[in-house]
């Protein structure tokens, strides 16, 4: 997309086109390669309480807690903070006639979606983490109990 300004950072993870569509099914490389948005409340991790890490579906780097999941009924799991600060990369995004702020995987450079600020939410940092479930693979934390 010619509205997204291109990262110069060179990335832990990377990987030829080729080897991106062959690795990816083709939805999520339209959202991971092509930043692409799915579909809202279609999504996997939408509404799920499932306790663990989020990382990158592309190439496996934890980029979120459950901890810092919460509600927000935008029709895509929030977060109001990755799993740290270095972990996701912030990419100035024009498309659509808005400006935005694109999230992206600091390892590889996968569009995961956008951070929006000051919409009155009760979380710790004002910020909402607006990110695909098709960007994202839930580790479950095994040593919670379904009882839990």
């Amino acid at each position: 997309m010619s509205d997204h300004t291109t990262s110069q950072k060179p990335y832990a993870v990377q990987r030829t086109d080729e080897e991106w569509r062959a690795a990816l099914t083709p939805a999520e490389y339209k959202v991971l390669r092509q930043a692409g948005t799915e579909p809202a409340f279609r999504g996997e991790y939408t509404d799920t309480k499932t306790q663990g890490v989020y990382s990158c579906r592309a190439c496996g780097a934890e980029l979120f807690r459950s901890d810092t999941k919460f509600e927000s009924h935008c029709g895509w799991p929030s977060f109001y903070s990755p799993l740290a600060g270095d972990s996701v990369e912030y990419i100035e995004d024009r498309s659509f006639g808005m400006k935005r702020v694109e999230v992206r995987c600091a390892t590889c450079g996968s569009h995961l979606g956008h951070v929006f600020e000051g919409e009155g939410y009760d979380t710790p940092t004002d910020q909402r983490y607006c990110i695909n479930s098709i960007s994202l693979r839930l580790q479950p934390d095994e040593s919670v109990t379904p009882e839990d």
